[in-house]
This record gives C-alpha cells, sequence and structure tokens, in this order.
C-alpha cells in the first residue's frame, strides 16, 4: 500500500513540474509582439482562347417511341460520320445527355387525363476543338446533316495556356502587392524584412455563347453563307494577399 502511495506522489509531482514547464514556456512566443503589414494585389492578363466547346442535338419525335429512337438514332449517325470526314477525332465527340419524354394532346389537363401525341427523343453532343477557327464549319457540318438544335459554345483555355497566363496574372498581382506595402512601410518609417504568408486565389470565365437554336427542316440554313464565329477574348485574374514583416 505503502509502495503504491509513493508512485502515485511520484506520478502527480511529473504532472505538476510538465504544467509548469508548459505555463513557462508560453511566454516565451514573440509571434504577438511581431510587426506586420498586410497587402493585396491583382493582376489580369487577357489571352486568347485555344479551345472550343460547341453542344448540339438532334431532336425527332413520333408516335412510335421506337421509330423516334431509330430516326434519332440515324441522324445521328450521320452527323458524327460528316465531323469525322471532316478531320474531327471520334474522341473529341461525346453525348452529354439523351431524353425520351411524351408529348401530350393537352397540356392543360391532369397527367391522369392526357392523351400522349408523340414522344419526342433528344440526343446531345458536344464537340471538343483545339482549332477555335474550325468552330463555324463544324456548325455548319452538323446542321447540314441532321443537327436541329444548338445549345451553347463555349470558349477555353488548354490547361498549358491557362498557366502560363495565371504566371504572368500573378506576378502583376504580387508586383502590386509589393508596391502597396513599400508605400505604407515608407510612411510609417519601417522597412520590410520579409514574408509572414501568402494567400492565392482566382481564375477565368470561359466565354460561352448560349440558346443558339436552329430549326428543323430550315432549308435556308442548308444554302446559308458560312456561320462566322469571333471568340473574343479571356481574362485571368490572380489575387494575392501577403502578410509582410517589418521592423
Amino acid at each position: 500500500m505503502i509502495k503504491k502511495l509513493s508512485l502515485l506522489m511520484i506520478a502527480l509531482v511529473l504532472m505538476t513540474m510538465a504544467c509548469v514547464g508548459i505555463a513557462a514556456a508560453a511566454p516565451l512566443d514573440i509571434s504577438s509582439n511581431t510587426k506586420v503589414i498586410q497587402a493585396s494585389g491583382t493582376g489580369n492578363v487577357i489571352g486568347t482562347p485555344d479551345r472550343a466547346q460547341i453542344t448540339f442535338s438532334v431532336e425527332t419525335e413520333n408516335p412510335d417511341v421506337k421509330i423516334a429512337q431509330q430516326d434519332n438514332a440515324a441522324r445521328m449517325a450521320k452527323v458524327i460520320d460528316a465531323l469525322v470526314a471532316i478531320g474531327i477525332p471520334r474522341d473529341a465527340l461525346k453525348t452529354t445527355g439523351y431524353n425520351i419524354y411524351p408529348v401530350y394532346e393537352d397540356s392543360t389537363k391532369s397527367i391522369l387525363n392526357q392523351k400522349v401525341r408523340t414522344y419526342r427523343v433528344t440526343n446531345t453532343l458536344t464537340v471538343t476543338l483545339h482549332d477555335v477557327s474550325k468552330t463555324g464549319d463544324v456548325i455548319d457540318v452538323a446542321v447540314a446533316n441532321g443537327i436541329n438544335q444548338a445549345s451553347s459554345i463555349q470558349f477555353l483555355l488548354s490547361d498549358e495556356q491557362s498557366q502560363v497566363l495565371r504566371t504572368e496574372a500573378l506576378k502583376k498581382a504580387v508586383a502590386r502587392a509589393r508596391a502597396d506595402a513599400d508605400t505604407v512601410a515608407g510612411a510609417m518609417g519601417t522597412v520590410i524584412t520579409g514574408v509572414q504568408s501568402a494567400d492565392i486565389s482566382g481564375g477565368y470565365f470561359p466565354v460561352l455563347f448560349e440558346n443558339y437554336q436552329y430549326q428543323a427542316g430550315n432549308a435556308m440554313m442548308k444554302s446559308a453563307a458560312p456561320t462566322p464565329i469571333q471568340p473574343g477574348d479571356i481574362t485571368v485574374s490572380a489575387q494575392v494577399s501577403i502578410t509582410y514583416l517589418i521592423r
């Protein structure tokens, strides 16, 4: 019993010494006395898109759902073959939607009392281009071979181009943050000695054109002049928030 009490006393003493050590070490933390300046900067760089994504659909309708499906499949196959024939790789073509839904005779009635008039089938295809100058040609070929809906065109940057522009934007953002920090430090009679931390954010938004609609059976569309498409420019932005050490 005495031996157990002795061991317990030793354990309590060691715990007390550990707590005292922690308490003694706390005042040595000098982070609260560190002098800093926080500055933010934004950099913008304008670039030309080098990727394009076109999304369009074949829509068919028939009282017999199987016929609507078959007609749709045949027309989409024709579109894909035509795009491949002008040099678009098959791996650049991706099905991004497929829907079958009934079209009722009277939409004002309850679904339970409605009679199906036809079935509508929509097959959506997205084409990714590495040559944005082909955007208009792809649209024209697709429409001529069966596409009757074009929902969107996006112009983007490849990963390589995006990184190059982002690097330039970050350099500009850092330079602006440092210029502001130098100005403030000089006005306060202090000197920047280093960097404590830095936060980075930013990116870009693709150029997006939505709701392009082509009407099925429009003979003028097939004989029209080539579709002119201008991608425009993309602005890549970068923001930094930097904490500078001063003395």
